[in-house]
């Protein structure tokens, strides 16, 4: 738990170790859901959260990259690209015809890695809404 809440913070959501258990409990029970991590010697250096759903427009499913982070001291090493690999392996095992994945316009280095991966910033072509609930 700690490890996943020091890589929460890294990727910029700084949380506590409790929450972390209460997003597990829930993350765990979705059943296309999935949690893909990688270790060096039994320690969790990067983590990728993929989602799966069904389309409506066209026939299959869509993948979603929710998040993607890898430790600070194992970046460059390839441990990304690992992980979002396994991800699009476990997306086309569960029939996803595309995958998707978001990402903050601050973060242009993380962009760079998206392009080279053969990800396409569509943002010119579609636009994404958010609406928060608040809670209370």
């Amino acid at each position: 738990m700690p490890a996943l809440t020091a890589l929460l913070g890294q990727l910029g959501y700084p949380t506590t170790e409790t929450s972390v258990r209460e997003r597990l409990d829930l993350w765990l029970d979705e059943p296309c859901s999935w949690l893909i991590g990688a270790d060096d010697d039994g320690a969790l250096v990067g983590v990728a959260a993929l989602h799966v759903l069904p389309l409506l427009e066209r026939t299959g499913r869509m993948g979603r990259l929710v998040a993607l982070v890898v430790d600070q001291r194992y970046r460059g090493r390839g441990v990304g690209r690992s992980l979002v690999t396994a991800a699009e392996e476990q997306a086309r095992a569960a029939g996803c015809v595309k995958m998707e994945v978001t990402s903050s316009r601050t973060r242009t280095r993380t962009h760079e890695f998206y392009k080279l991966l053969g990800y396409e910033d569509i943002c010119s072509s579609s636009a994404r809404f958010v609406k928060p609930f608040t809670t209370g």
